[in-house]
Formats: structure tokens, sequence, C-alpha cells
């Protein structure tokens, strides 16, 4: 069994070795990524927002489209992978900030944010539920999360959590666990957040939406 930081630490090698090829042709199999920018932007569209933050935001593909939505707001970007926010910090975004940091222990003041995005990089995070009472303490009253991610029936998330992710650690891959529906509103009701909208699709596939309370 792997600590936290030996997870965390597989992370930021993994991709360190992908931030410059992150959003071009070679990307392989993070091309996946990309199938989510439109689901956020659409849950985004559903009400006005000044600041959000992207968690696990890589070389900042998802803050980059948002800033040309929406340029009069504000973006913030955080990732564990220091090439990745040098990366993102490359394209000197007027608009938005990237920092080096633990989306498990969010380096911001209370209530900071809007809005907190987090697409596909939940299932690296050893301590979710730090992440989640992270987030909600950044949070506005009202504020929600967006969570794209990984998640399947019974069967499908044994074979992935004892199999397949075991594996992409082997092979040097910063993978931890996926969770059931259950499981993620269980964090959420300790971190005081509340479920809005949990939706599985594609059989793998999540997309679920909390807020805090006003």
């Amino acid at each position: 069994m792997r600590t936290s930081e030996q997870y965390k630490a597989l992370s930021v090698e993994e991709f360190t070795k992908a931030a410059e090829g992150f959003e071009g042709d070679e990307a392989g199999v993070y091309k996946l990524c990309r199938n989510e920018y439109e689901i956020i932007l659409g849950e985004l569209e559903r009400e006005p927002f000044s600041r959000l933050l992207d968690c696990g935001c890589g070389t900042g593909p998802m803050v980059s489209l948002l800033s040309q939505r929406w340029p009069e707001r504000s973006y913030t970007g955080i990732d564990l992978t220091p090439k990745m926010i040098e990366v993102a910090q490359a394209k000197r975004l007027p608009n938005a900030r990237f920092v080096v940091g633990d989306c498990e222990r969010l380096p911001f003041e209370d209530a900071s944010f809007d809005v907190v995005i987090c697409s596909m990089s939940f299932h690296h995070y050893p301590n979710p539920q730090d992440f989640f009472d992270s987030v909600s303490r950044v949070l506005v009253p009202g504020g929600k999360l967006v969570l794209n991610d990984s998640t399947g029936n019974a069967l499908l998330r044994w074979v992935v959590n004892h199999v397949e992710l075991p594996l992409a650690n082997l092979m040097r891959k910063g993978d931890v666990r996926i969770y059931s529906k259950g499981e993620i509103e269980a964090f959420c009701e300790r971190a005081d957040l509340e479920m809005e909208r949990f939706v599985n699709d594609r059989a793998w596939h999540l997309h679920a939406v909390m807020r805090k309370p006003r």
C-alpha cells in the first residue's frame, strides 16, 4: 500500500513527462480529457460567476477556453506538477493565474471562489475528503463544485480499483481510486456540500454538481 506522498510523487513524475505535449496531437490517453470541455462549459453557462478555480488544471486548457469565452472574469488554476504550471504560465493569459499547489490543501483564503471545477483529476487524490473539505472552505456560500471523473457500477469499479490502477502504478502513473455515487455523497455531506446532480453516463463517466449552502 502506497502512502499519500508516494501517490503524489508518481503523479508529478507522470505529468512532468506529459506536460509539453499535453494539448498536442501526440497527447495519447490524455486526449480523453478534451471530452470534458463542452460538458463543463455547458454547466458554467447555467449561472453567472466571477471567480473560478480549476483544480488539477494541468497546462490550463480549460482555463484558456473559459478566458476566451468570458474574458471579463477571473480564473485560477492549481496543479501539483510544476512543469504543468510552467507550460500554463507561458500562455500569459491576462485574466488568469496559475499556481503550483496541492488540491487537498488549497492555498487560498476562505470564500475566494464562486465556482470550483475539477476535471479528470480527482482519481489522483489519495485523501479525497481533504479535497472536498478544502473546496468547501474556499467556496463562497452558494458557490458550486463541478466534478467530472470516472465511476461505474460495482463490478467496473472493482476491476479498475483492484486491477487497472495498481497496474498503472507499476507503470509509474499516479492514479489512486474511483468512487461510487454513495461515496461521493458521503464526502459532500462531511464537507457541508449538497449534491445537486450526479450523472453516470458512458458506463464509466460521472458529472456531478455540488453546492455550498447559502
